[in-house]
């Protein structure tokens, strides 16, 4: 029976993994890091518990819902605050529009631009392919959207820069709604209208975590494929073709090497990992097209108080790079998903800095970074400077999100032409397809779906 061999122990990784166990396919998972999980983390400190990486996903395909399903403890949907969020203008906070009139009545857009937006389902649709989503949004929506809305948003989701961030791959929905419509509104509208069969409809774009954090579903999944088809502080050192056309894949453990065949290997890691085990396989013109995508560091600071210490309640608040403020945005883990904090007069936050705004700060030393984030928190939430918080961890990732940017492109081609040219090598991960958790999943259940079909072949 064909093996798989996946390389990487994160979100994409397990994914792909425990579909192949259910089909009941052999499958090897090797992870360099002594936990899987990759950046998904809880911790508890102190009596909070917060996320050292991604703090919330969304139900956007079916494939989220039907991997829940299959775990025992499902997800735990955001309550009700969670619809609220914010953008920072000016030295405050102002809620995010959520309809018509607060569209309206909203001081984050000018009046123009308000009056714009009415002209946006007539206005003609671009034909430059490589567009960036700043200049794309600018284009359709005008100048203060640009600033108030798209820009922290890209902020917040890629840590990144509209500017530089090429639509086509970074945000995809949205191209597609301009170019198979003409328009963000006639597309919203028509795809509002199409038919869902049951499927569809599973995709709620419900916001998630899991009961207790989502390092319970890493732990749920794990169980489900079994820590025997796991291996833990396995560095992967070399991929290669064997003689009889399979996969030698080449790892060290504990000290030793070791090596394994396989009909298929699987790499789910980032791009920048994949010259450790792939330059004596692949052309460097082919591998180097893949390893210059950019990954932004972030640095995430939970924050926790014994008792509420701001008005503002919610998902979050994301910043404007135009706002003399060194954080990308804030969220209130607390208000949205239950046990995060010691008692139910606690407050827990969770402040994310960094990106291609800060490169820097990645490397700041922590008194620095901590005196930074917490003097950013007060201003934007208002809360008063004799209050000292009770928790504070700080959580660094240095290569933390790709930035799909002008070379996506030639990067996708290059994958696509090592999978050609090398069957059984699938180069997975978030070097293609999206960054966020609902990406990832849905990437991994395609994959699994297909090795799944050969294997009846």
């Amino acid at each position: 029976m064909k093996q798989t061999i996946v390389i990487g122990a994160g979100i994409t990784g397990l994914t792909t993994a425990l579909y192949l166990r259910r089909a009941g396919l052999p499958v090897l998972v090797l992870e360099g890091a002594e936990r899987a999980g990759g950046q998904i983390r809880t911790l508890q400190e102190e009596g909070y518990t917060f996320e050292t990486g991604p703090n919330t996903g969304s139900i956007s395909f079916p494939e989220v819902a039907e991997l829940f399903a299959l775990l025992p403890s499902g997800y735990e949907a955001a309550t009700p605050a969670g619809n609220c969020r914010y953008i920072y203008k000016k030295g405050r906070l102002h809620q995010l529009p959520s309809g018509p009139w607060s569209g309206l009545t909203t001081p984050l857009f000018t009046l123009s631009d308000k009056f714009r937006l009415l002209g946006e389902p007539w206005r003609k649709k671009g034909d430059d392919p490589y567009e960036s989503v700043g200049s794309l949004a600018k284009r359709r929506l005008g100048k203060s959207f640009l600033q108030y809305a798209v820009d922290p948003f890209v902020g917040g989701i890629y840590a990144g820069d509209p500017m530089k961030l090429e639509t086509r791959h970074a945000l995809p929905k949205l191209y597609n709604l301009e170019q198979e419509h003409g328009s963000f509104i006639r597309g919203a509208m028509a795809k509002a209208k199409e038919p869902k069969n049951d499927r569809d409809r599973l995709a709620t774009k419900e916001v998630y975590s899991a009961r207790h954090g989502l390092e319970t579903m890493i732990h749920e999944m794990v169980e489900q494929i079994g820590t025997e088809h796991i291996r833990t502080g396995a560095t992967v050192t070399s991929v290669r073709q064997g003689a009889a056309g399979d996969w030698l894949v080449t790892y060290q453990q504990g000290g030793e090497l070791h090596e394994v065949s396989a009909d298929h290997v699987v790499s789910t890691v980032g791009a920048h990992a994949l010259a450790g085990f792939l330059s004596e396989t692949l052309p460097d013109e082919l591998l180097s097209s893949i390893t210059s995508l950019y990954y932004a560091p972030i640095v995430e600071v939970a924050v926790g108080f014994d008792r509420t210490v701001s008005s503002y309640r919610g998902f979050g608040a994301l910043m404007p790079s135009s706002e003399p403020v060194d954080i990308l945005g804030v969220l209130f883990p607390s208000d949205c998903f239950a046990d995060r904090t010691p008692t139910t007069e606690g407050v827990l936050y969770s402040i994310f800095m960094g990106g291609t705004r800060r490169p820097d700060l990645i490397d700041m030393a922590e008194k620095e970074l901590q005196a930074l984030a917490l003097k950013d928190l007060y201003k934007v939430l208002d809360i008063d400077p004799r209050i000292v918080p009770n928790m504070v961890h700080i959580s660094r990732h240095r290569h933390a999100i790709p930035q799909y940017g002008a070379e996506s492109e030639r990067r996708c081609a290059a994958i696509a032409e090592v999978e050609h040219r090398y069957p059984g090598l699938i180069i997975a991960g978030n070097c293609r397809d999206g960054i966020g958790m609902a990406h990832r999943i849905t990437q991994a259940t395609q994959v699994a779906q297909q090795l799944i079909t050969d294997s009846d072949q």
